[in-house]
């Protein structure tokens, strides 16, 4: 019989990268939550793991997110940390230019997850939301923006997938393929999509990010209808929210020279 014993701290560690892995950003109530630890443990742990340099913890949300070098621990590992260091500082800017609340956002399963938002700062936001919340890819237009540029390959199985969801009802829109390609093919002739929300009074302006040549973001601003026709806003908004998208895939790709593109 093996006298073996586990390093339980250790095992503890790795449970806690997984669980900030698997909310692509954690709380310590969270970590706490997710592993079954008290939350004074979690902390001790999520530290720990932040000095040696395999966690940073953003100031703003005081959320622990994973950084580069859990990379070397997996080849799965889908890098967030782009999020924080180059996107945030960059739509935080052009919202103080433009006012108007700013978000980024990249595909998810189905849906586009709002990576992070400008919303609180914004004076002009009806709602406030903030990075986590979903749209629908059809029903919006980071996600209009996405399925135009992405590959072809994937676009199908999206729009496949799509055909047969009903999780939301602009997902019936993939049962029309002449009507998608009709709306895919105008996004990718301007380079940008436009979306409404008549009964919230709100519309949203979106840009695709590339990096190496493929897209894998999009950031967006959205205003108030009666504030504004989408003529004069693509007029007064599409330069500044191009320059800064511009921005974001650069910075992305002069940090990480090996990637072709973030996840």
């Amino acid at each position: 019989m093996s006298d073996f014993r586990p390093v339980r701290s250790l095992v503890r560690g790795l449970d806690i990268l997984s669980a900030v892995n698997r909310r692509a950003g954690a709380s310590v109530s969270e970590v706490a939550e997710d592993t079954s630890l008290s939350r004074g443990t979690a902390y001790r742990m999520l530290e720990t793991l932040r000095e040696a340099g395999y966690l940073f913890r953003e100031g703003s949300d005081g959320r622990y997110r994973l950084t580069i070098r859990v990379r070397g621990l997996s080849d799965g590992f889908s890098d967030e940390s782009w999020v924080p260091r180059i996107a945030k500082p960059l739509i935080e800017q052009l919202c103080r230019e433009l006012v108007w609340p700013i978000a980024v956002a990249t595909c998810y399963g189905i849906n586009m997850l709002v990576r992070e938002t400008t919303d609180k700062s914004s004076p002009l936001a009806l709602r406030r939301y903030s990075g986590g919340f979903r749209v629908p890819l059809l029903g919006s237009s980071s996600g209009r923006v996405y399925l135009a540029f992405c590959s072809a390959e994937q676009r199908e199985t999206l729009l496949e997938v799509l055909a047969r969801s009903d999780a939301h009802p602009s997902d019936a829109l993939a049962r029309n393929r002449a009507t998608v390609d009709k709306i895919l093919g105008e996004v990718r002739s301007n380079r940008f999509a436009v979306t409404s929300r008549p009964d919230l009074n709100d519309t949203s302006l979106a840009v695709p990010v590339f990096s190496g040549g493929r897209v894998f973001a999009a950031v967006v601003l959205r205003y108030i209808d009666s504030a504004m026709s989408a003529n004069d806003a693509i007029t007064k908004y599409l330069a500044p929210l191009r320059a800064t998208a511009e921005r974001i895939g650069q910075e992305f790709q002069l940090s990480n020279p090996e990637e072709t593109r973030p996840t």
